[in-house]
């Protein structure tokens, strides 16, 4: 498989927050891939800009680091690492003062596309807004990148996204979630619009439930504190689980187009049932050998902040009625893994009889690692001896069936950086969708609150709480394994 890259316009891209830990792991290595690949302009210029006391000099040393350990082993000593380092440069800025603007506004083109990446505190957005506009740096045509939390609640994402449009258009806002970037996410939508084989069967008719996890090996780490404020819901289940949600669920958009697929997400959001509280599970990940549980990373020895969440949720509309979603999502689990499970109902009548067992079409859409789909169908096992059933997974692992190439797929943010340069929001939430997704979750949070119920403990390494075992066993169903 040959991959086809489409450059860009010229553009001038300022990342507020350039010395910052995004921008060393994730930002600045990704738009090297993309300047290797072909995809950037020669032309391009990259600013880093923070409170820092630094040179040109300094930062292109400190971005040279950054590709070097985090690049995934690109080539850095051919001369390629030198000829993207000249389009870097950096300017010392005061997010809450006048000291560095006109030295920024100095570096910036009136005939480039002009972004700028807010890689910094939610705190800090409105300021910055504000300096852009009231130092002539922001154009009608500008674009500002934010990146998550997009608020803490209802309320501070509705006063966050009326801080961004006081300076800016809604078109002009590109609210930033890495997981809308994964190659597999976007499949989502070539698998379901794109096949005939699926659409037709894409309903509570013939579906029996979907999965959707999203389980790390890790626990809270250095984040212990920021964590304990936020937990499990707050941090995935309102942003990256919402999003795998509506996808999934959605209805095909009249076109591949911005707002036809942002409304269509927002409609699944609006059509999710309040949750049972009988219906969601809470945990906190206990020590392990050789090192501290949630509380101890989070040093709060009372915390009741959840570190695993499970939830059952309906859709409520003609498609999806009847038909349960399951999320969950937990630190310190038995495998890294990012799955979204369909699961097919039984065909209406076995011709086997009783002792063929029970078999399902299972169709599994693996995020992370190893990206690709796998689908589960019902065979004869090979021998003598009577029909004997057998599930056979169709492995349409990407790397596998396209090709070595495709196992080097470009990382989630070198997607969505390019896809900023070029105008194009489909994989970028818009501020109703945020709001929609909040007013789902606060009563959520606030009924736990309100009972003051406690995390249940789970062991690091394993699948959770039992509870959440039996969230799925009360309904005749179980969880798919976590595995690597």
């Amino acid at each position: 498989m040959v991959s086809r890259v489409i450059p860009v316009d010229p553009f001038d891209l300022v990342i507020f927050g350039g010395t910052g830990d995004l921008a060393r792991r994730k930002i600045l290595p990704g738009l090297f891939r993309r300047y290797c690949s072909g995809q950037m302009p020669e032309t391009a210029q990259i600013v880093g800009a923070a409170r820092s006391d630094m040179d040109d000099a300094g930062y292109r040393e400190m971005v040279a680091e950054a590709i070097r350990e985090f690049g995934g082993g690109r080539a850095c000593e051919d001369g390629t690492l030198d000829a993207f380092l000249a389009r870097v440069g950096y300017v010392a800025v005061d997010a809450k003062g006048e000291g560095g603007w006109a030295d920024l506004k100095g570096r910036l083109r009136d005939d480039a596309v002009r972004a700028f990446y807010f890689s910094v505190a939610p705190s800090l957005f409105g300021d910055i807004a504000e300096r852009l506009q009231s130092f002539g740096l922001a154009t009608p045509a500008s674009r500002i990148v934010v990146e998550k939390p997009f608020g803490n609640d209802l309320a501070t994402a509705q006063a966050l996204n009326a801080t961004l449009a006081r300076h800016f258009d809604e078109h002009q806002i590109y609210r930033i979630d890495h997981y809308l970037g994964k190659e597999t996410v976007q499949n989502l939508m070539a698998v379901r619009f794109g096949n005939m084989l699926f659409e037709p069967l894409w309903n509570a008719q013939y579906v029996d439930h979907i999965q959707i996890t999203v389980a790390e090996t890790v626990g809270v780490g250095g984040r212990g504190s920021y964590y304990d404020k936020s937990g499990a819901m707050r941090d995935m289940v309102q942003n990256h689980l919402m999003q795998l949600l509506c996808l999934i669920a959605m209805e095909p958009p009249a076109r591949f187009e911005p707002d036809a697929v942002r409304d269509e997400k927002l409609k699944v959001i609006r059509a999710l049932d309040p949750v049972d509280p009988h219906h969601i599970v809470r945990g906190q990940y206990e020590a392990s050998a050789g090192d501290g549980g949630y509380r101890e990373h989070a040093e709060n020895p009372r915390s009741t902040t959840e570190s695993f969440v499970a939830l059952k949720c309906h859709v409520s509309n003609w498609r999806w009625a009847g038909t349960p979603f399951y999320l969950r999502t937990g630190k310190r689990l038995r495998a890294r893994t990012s799955e979204i499970v369909v699961v097919f109902k039984d065909a209406p009548h076995s011709i086997f009889g009783a002792e063929s067992g029970r078999h399902r079409n299972v169709l599994a859409i693996r995020l992370q690692p190893n990206e690709g789909m796998t689908l589960d169908v019902t065979i004869k096992e090979p021998g003598p001896g009577g029909m004997r059933l057998v599930d056979v997974p169709l492995d349409m692992t990407f790397a596998k069936a396209l090709g070595p190439e495709a196992a080097d797929v470009p990382d989630a943010y070198e997607r969505l950086i390019m896809d900023v340069i070029r105008g194009n929001q489909t994989l970028f939430m818009r501020g109703d969708e945020v709001e929609a997704a909040w007013a789902w979750t606060d009563p959520i949070i606030a009924g736990w609150q309100k009972r003051g119920e406690v995390p249940k403990p789970y062991e690091s390494g394993s699948s959770g709480p039992e509870d959440a075992l039996m969230l799925m066993h009360r309904d005749g169903r179980k969880w798919r394994d976590i595995r690597a």
